[in-house]
C-alpha cells in the first residue's frame, strides 16, 4: 500500500536533537516497514548540493521513494517584495532538490493571511503555479497547493487557483478535513477536490474516527486515486509511536476498502 509519514511529525525529536532527515529515513525503512518517504523542509538544514547529494544517497540506500516535499517559507504571495523574492528563489531551489531526489509531488503555498486574495495576488500566485508547473511538467514530477492557511483553506479559492493554473502537472495536497467553513463544507470539500488530489495529509483526529477515516479515504479510493496516503502528526510528543498508530490504522482502513468490507 501507498503509506507514508510526513516528516513534520517529528518536529519535537528534531528539535529536541534527537532525529535529523537520516534518522527519520532510517524509522520509515526499519522501524515502519515503508517504502515511501515524505519530507518537511524543516528537515532541511542546508539546501546545499553536497548535504542534497546525502539525502539522495541514504533515500537510494534504504530503497525509499520520496513520495512529497513540504516546502515552507516558500508561498508565493507575500506583501513584502523582498519577502516575495527570498520566497521565489526558495521555491525554485526545493524544485532543482526534486528533480535531484527524483521527488513525486512539491507543495507550496499560495500565501497571504487574509480571508481572500485580491485579484493583484490571485493573478501573481497563479503566474508563479503555471512557472512551477511547467518546470515540473518538463521534468517529470507534480507540484501544487495545500488547504491548511490563509485562503487557500477555502474550496472556492483553491477551485479558482486549480482553475486558473490548467496543467497537468498542477494538483492538491489535500489536508484531510483541513478546510475552513462549516463542518458540511469541509466534507464536501474533501469529496469534490478528490479527483484533483495528488497528495495526502491525514492527522490525528481523522485517523482516530474510524467513520471521518472511511469517509477520507474512500473520496480517493473511489477516483482511482494512486498516490500516497501519507499520516501528519502535530502534537510534538510520544511521536514515534502515535505516528505508528496512525499508520496502523490508515493502513488497515485501506485494506478493509481493498477487500470491500470496510
Amino acid at each position: 500500500m501507498n503509506i507514508s509519514v510526513l516528516s513534520y511529525s517529528f518536529r519535537g525529536l528534531l528539535q529536541a536533537g534527537e532525529m535529523d532527515i537520516f534518522g527519520y529515513l532510517e524509522a520509515c525503512r526499519y522501524r515502519y516497514g515503508l517504502q515511501a518517504a515524505d519530507l518537511w523542509s524543516g528537515h532541511f538544514p542546508t539546501t546545499d548540493e553536497e548535504f542534497i547529494q546525502k539525502v539522495k544517497n541514504a533515500l537510494e540506500e534504504r530503497d525509499l521513494v520520496l513520495a512529497d516535499m513540504a516546502v515552507d517559507g516558500a508561498h508565493v504571495w507575500d506583501e513584502d517584495p523582498d519577502v516575495r523574492q527570498k520566497n521565489y528563489e526558495r521555491a525554485k531551489r526545493f524544485l532543482e532538490i526534486a528533480v535531484t531526489l527524483g521527488c513525486k509531488f512539491v507543495r507550496i503555498d499560495a500565501g497571504s493571511r487574509n480571508e481572500s486574495w485580491t485579484n493583484e495576488e490571485f493573478d501573481f500566485i497563479v503566474k508563479r503555479y503555471k512557472e512551477y508547473a511547467q518546470f515540473a511538467y518538463d521534468h517529470g514530477f507534480k507540484v501544487g497547493i495545500e488547504n491548511h492557511w490563509g485562503p487557500e483553506k477555502m474550496w472556492p479559492n483553491l477551485k479558482a487557483v486549480y482553475e486558473a493554473v490548467d496543467s497537468p502537472a498542477f494538483g492538491v495536497s489535500c489536508h484531510f478535513h483541513g478546510w475552513g467553513g462549516t463542518e458540511e463544507e469541509k466534507i464536501a470539500a474533501d469529496r469534490a477536490v478528490a479527483p484533483w488530489v495528488c497528495h495526502t495529509h491525514i492527522p490525528w483526529n481523522i485517523c482516530l474516527d474510524p467513520a471521518m477515516l472511511k469517509e477520507k479515504l474512500s473520496n480517493l479510493w473511489n477516483v482511482g486515486y494512486k498516490g500516497y496516503y501519507s499520516v501528519e502528526h502535530h502534537s510534538g510528543k510520544d511521536e514515534l509511536t502515535e505516528v505508528a498508530i496512525q499508520i496502523a490504522l490508515v493502513r488497515d482502513m485501506l485494506d478493509k476498502l481493498r477487500r470491500g468490507v470496510a
